[in-house]
Formats: C-alpha cells, structure tokens, sequence
C-alpha cells in the first residue's frame, strides 16, 4: 500500500476524514487525529462567505497547531466566486489543501444547483474547476462527488475525465446518486469504474466504509489508491486508529470499554466548550453525539434521555459517571449510524436537466447560506 499523494503532499495513512456539517470541527478533528494519521478535512465552507469575509465563516477556518497538512472543504456554484475564494486561501495561507465539494445532497443545496446536482452541467464544472486549480498556486485541488443524480442522470465518469484535463490532484467518489441520499449500500463498483477511467491522478472511495477491514476490503475490490470516511466515525474516532492498524498490516482492533468510552464522551464535550469559548454552547453542541457513541451499549433510555439533554459539563459528567464502565465493547457495534433513509426525489432548478451543457451559473441565493452545509 503506498501514501497518498496530493500534489507536493504526501498522506499516510492514505485514509480521509469527510467534511461533514457540525461535526468535523477542530475539536473532533483533534480526537481523531490523535488515534491515527490521515488528511482531517473541516467543515465545508461556502465560497462567497469566505470572500465576503463572513465572521462566521472565519471563526470555521479553525486549525490546531499540530494540525498538518490543514485542509479546507469549499462549496461554490460560480467560477469567479470559487477562483476568489481559492486565491484567498493560497494567498492567505488559510489551508494546505483545497478540497470542492460537489457531492451534497441535501435539498437546500441542490434545488439551487449546487452540491450533487452540479456535475450534471458539464462546462459549469470545468469552468468551476479551471478557476480553482488557475487561482490555487502551489496547493492541491481534489473534488469529492456522487455518481450522478440519480441512475437516469450519471455524471461520475464525464466529471472524472473533466477533473483530470483540468489539473484536480484527486477525486473522491462516494459510491451513491443524490436520490439515494444515504439509503441503500454504496456502489463500490463505480469507484472501480472511475479508477479504470481517471488512472492518472489518485481516486478515493467513500461510502459505507464502517471498520478497517471495510477500508481494506473496498480498496481491494476497487483498486482504489484511498479511503474517505464519514459516518463510520461518528462516535467512532478510535477508527482511525483501527485504519492506521489495518493500512501497516497489523490486525489490531480498538474496543473501548464503556467507561473508555465515557472518558472519550467527557474530553470532546470539554474540546467543544473550549473552542466555542462558551460551556452551555459546547454541551449543547456535543449533545447530538451522545447517541453515536453509545451504539450498542446497554444503557437505559432515562440515562440516555439526560446525557443527551445535559446543559452543563457537570451535568454530562455526573451521567457519565452512572454508566457502567466495565461493560466491554459490543460485538456487531461497527454498524450504520446517522442519516439512511434514501430521498424520493432530489429537488433540483427548474430546467435543470434540459440541457446538460448549457453553462448557466446559478444565482448568488445558492450561496446564500452561512457555511457549515
């Protein structure tokens, strides 16, 4: 197995922390980062906030002094906005690594052109990524996408072939259509295809990538050069430890008792209330991982209900201190977490499929969110 290779940066293990809304803050960047190596990607950012030099957005672009190479997700719809937004980064010194984001689903992102449903406009994708690559000077610029729309509307291969003319340092595919969301069972096939397809720059999977041995299986079955995990670490940042493990050809597994785990529970909450600067608004923030990191456990659901509602790190402590710390991790715990439910249909602009060429940028309320997904 060889070290991933982005530009002038070379990562091992070749394992990707994926950029995910809420989640992938410096604090838990930081717990896993800690378990093993690896590219630890933060949260998306849109480009027009960043240009706009939104506070906000700034306060995101958050890096720890040990975190290196440090990378940065960007959302962007207009080539102009992106190349600014690139430029800035380079210029600046925000990021070591530009990553664009071209794979959510959500329907806020794509019902305005964004995200998933983007690729499906050929020549608006390359101008997008002509911009970037021109305006990023010496660092590197990956995508990430889906398969397409949906089984009617593949884009993955077109967008592969486009992102290698254009300079892209690599692609990661994540083996779904928009549609699907995060239903179903990724297509690891496809990741396959895109590797035979786009052989001259590195190709990394994503999708249901839940354990080690899923990391090695899917690069074995692919041929891809990576992997890039998502939910699988949710409640699960000694997974990194696992890849690392797995990648050196070692088959250790980490399997935290409970009490390891509640140690684990206490440290991010303090991580999170640190960098918001504010207690309340860090226990608030940690309360949706409660849940990640008790799959599995027996836990009764009065204890669970206070966990997740705790206000205070004293309160999320004093829970914490109820569990029982001996109970041993959980045969069959490396399962599903977050959202799986598939979409009936994925919300895109009117017209939007008329014409796959056609370069139309979509209007500037596409990026009118904050950034964050």
């Amino acid at each position: 197995m060889e070290p991933l290779k982005l530009g002038a940066l070379e990562i091992w293990p070749p394992v990707v922390l994926a950029p995910m809304a809420g989640i992938t803050n410096a604090p838990f960047r930081t717990l896993c980062r800690e378990q093993g190596g690896g590219l630890f990607v933060c949260e998306m950012i849109t480009t027009r906030a960043l240009v706009e030099r939104n506070a906000k957005t700034l306060r995101m672009i958050r890096f720890g002094p040990a975190e290196s190479p440090r990378s940065l997700q960007l959302y962007g719809v207009d080539p102009v906005t992106v190349g600014r937004a690139v430029r800035m980064v380079a210029e600046e010194g925000l990021a070591d690594h530009v990553d664009l984001n071209f794979g959510c689903p959500v329907p806020k992102v794509t019902r305005r052109g964004g995200g998933a449903a983007l690729p499906y406009k050929r020549n608006l994708l390359r101008a997008i990524l002509r911009e970037a690559v021109r305006n990023a000077g010496t660092l590197p610029v990956t995508m990430k996408m889906r398969k397409g729309i949906d089984d009617e509307h593949l884009t993955y291969l077109d967008a592969g072939r486009i992102a290698v003319e254009e300079g892209v340092a690599a692609i990661a595919l994540h083996g779904r259509t928009a549609v699907q969301h995060y239903g179903g069972t990724a297509d690891w096939t496809a990741i396959a295809r895109l590797k035979e397809a786009v052989s001259e720059i590195p190709v990394l999977g994503n999708g249901d990538v839940w354990s080690a041995f899923d990391a090695l299986r899917m690069m074995a079955e692919t041929g891809c050069d990576g992997v890039v995990v998502g939910r699988g670490c949710l409640g699960r940042p000694w997974l990194f430890a696992d890849l690392a493990a797995a990648c050196e050809g070692r088959a250790e597994l980490t399997r935290p008792s409970l009490g390891e785990v509640a140690s684990m529970m206490d440290r991010h909450a303090t991580l999170l209330a640190e960098c918001l600067g504010d207690e309340r608004h860090g226990v608030a923030d940690f309360r949706k991982h409660v849940g990640w990191y008790l799959k599995g456990f027996t836990v009764g659901a009065d204890l669970r209900r206070r966990l997740a509602t705790s206000v205070t790190l004293a309160d999320l402590r004093a829970g914490l201190a109820e569990l029982d710390a001996g109970l041993p991790w959980p045969e069959g715990a490396d399962t599903p977490r977050g959202k799986t439910h598939p979409r009936e249909r994925v919300h895109l602009p009117a017209g939007w499929l008329d014409d796959p060429g056609e370069l139309v940028v979509p209007g500037a309320e596409a990026e009118a969110d904050t950034s964050g997904g």
